[in-house]
């Protein structure tokens, strides 16, 4: 018998304050289509074929407050971090930017790769990448790879 796929797959984690859009962006992802979604509660997940050879399981967690203190129940075996920030709501980036720091001091993601995705890049009024990574205080992290990028996850734009 073969290995179960999934233990081979590297492990993604998506997080990010709710209605960030991580569910509409793994949806995207997964079927090129948009669909409606509401909060979600507990996980979603799917995988990811990049092409032939890799695959990815990516882990789209609730990100209501309540819900937070779980994440650190996702964090075994994940080889990168992706964290969805609403790139048009510059309100809430002060706990978004409580939430990384708090979820990247994890023993378990020490030194993993984090990516910032700002969505709805679509909306007027969105901040720009550099804004967001000063208030997520990302040149802080020294310790790791990180990368910011704009994206929509409604228009597909810069999911790639």
């Amino acid at each position: 018998m073969g290995q179960a796929r999934s233990s081979t797959c590297p492990q993604v984690i998506l997080m990010g304050l709710d209605s960030a859009g991580k569910s509409t962006l793994l949806a995207r992802l997964l079927t090129g289509q948009v669909m409606e979604t509401s909060p979600t509660v507990g996980f979603n997940v799917g995988t990811l074929d990049l092409d032939k050879k890799t695959s990815l399981t990516v882990w789209d967690v609730g990100g209501q407050k309540s819900m937070r203190p779980n994440w650190r129940y996702y964090l075994d075996n994940c080889k990168a971090l992706v964290f969805v920030v609403d790139s048009s709501d510059p309100g809430r980036l002060p706990e978004a930017q409580k939430a990384l720091k708090k979820v990247l001091s994890d023993e378990k993601l020490r030194g993993v790769p984090v990516m910032v995705l700002a969505n709805k890049k679509d909306l007027p009024n969105s901040m720009t990448i550099r804004e967001i990574s000063t208030q997520l205080d990302l040149p802080s992290y020294t310790d790791r790879a990180w990368e910011i990028q704009a994206c929509s996850a409604l228009k597909g734009l810069g999911l790639q």
